[in-house]
């Protein structure tokens, strides 16, 4: 995946770190087959006002196979981190909501961005964007990787925060959107795109911690050490599943939350639109939680 952006060569992944965890509930208690959207939205702000008709419960099913508990794991507290990715498309007259009007190579156009599931398979060209969202307090990070055919991976970039950014503020917290490449970035967006033939995608680690990590931010990608990285993998990686907000897919981007990723924007309240999807994972280490997510690229 590539982008002009001076910050950022490709990009994807996200990583999670929760500081102190409400859903406090074993991994064994939590293994429902479905979960609702309360579930996520419930520590974000309420309206002032109560809605004027009460909307159905958004549905999010399980989509990630199945996988073994260790011990550990089985005891361990569960947390919740939202993601949405977002594929960008040429607007079409029945479209309503928030657009983009994107500028490359002294051309313009006017793009919007609609919700795609975790797995899908991008195609070479393909424009693509990432909200970001955590029902608790925290710092994130998040670390890009070429992900090649043999399951290998390139080096690791920390493409978010950087230094110029916000002021390199990288706090999150219930309501607030992390958009992934910023908004007022130019572009505003990455491409799929191979660096080699044999590169089957990204993996996007994204990193949520209690306290900042003693980082050198800079305006560019830094670039962390495979020591480092597989340290944090191992303390603050664990078992978790991925629910998909079922008919999510193809809804596209609104005005609220185009105002919750912008800096001193508002925050999405529990009306708002929730993520598309929410990974549930399980955390041993209450100081960071670390989550691996894989994009992948078909023809």
């Amino acid at each position: 995946m590539s982008t002009s952006s001076s910050h950022s060569k490709t990009l994807i992944a996200l990583l999670i770190l929760l500081p102190s965890l409400v859903l406090a509930q074993s991994v064994e208690q939590r293994g429902e087959r479905k979960i609702v959207s309360d579930d996520f939205t419930r520590n974000r702000q309420q309206t002032t006002a109560p809605p004027k008709t009460q909307k159905p419960k958004i549905i999010y099913r399980l989509a990630s196979g199945a996988s073994t508990k260790s011990k550990s794991q089985t005891n361990a507290t569960v947390a919740d981190l939202g993601v949405t990715i977002w594929r960008l498309r040429p607007t079409v007259a029945s479209d309503k909501g928030a657009r983009m009007l994107v500028r490359e190579n002294n051309k313009s156009a006017e793009l919007i961005p609609e919700r795609v599931e975790a797995d899908t398979i991008f195609r070479e060209g393909d424009q693509i964007r990432m909200s970001i969202e955590s029902p608790q307090q925290g710092y994130l990070y998040v670390i890009d990787r070429d992900l090649f055919a043999d399951g290998s991976t390139g080096p690791a970039m920390l493409i978010y925060p950087w230094a110029n950014m916000r002021g390199g503020d990288n706090r999150v917290g219930p309501g607030k959107l992390v958009d992934i490449p910023d908004q007022d970035d130019s572009p505003s967006y990455f491409t799929a795109r191979r660096s080699t033939a044999n590169q089957a995608g990204e993996m996007l680690t994204i990193i949520l911690t209690s306290s900042p990590l003693d980082l050198p931010l800079s305006d560019k990608p830094l670039q962390i050490s495979n020591a480092d990285l597989s340290s944090w993998e191992k303390a603050w990686g664990g078992f978790n599943q991925r629910f998909e907000m079922e008919s999510g897919a193809g809804q596209t981007w609104t005005h609220v939350e185009q105002q919750a990723a912008h800096s001193g924007g508002r925050q999405l309240t529990r009306e708002d639109p929730a993520p598309q999807t929410i990974y549930r994972i399980s955390v041993a280490n209450n100081k960071a939680l670390l989550l691996n997510i894989r994009l992948r690229y078909g023809g």
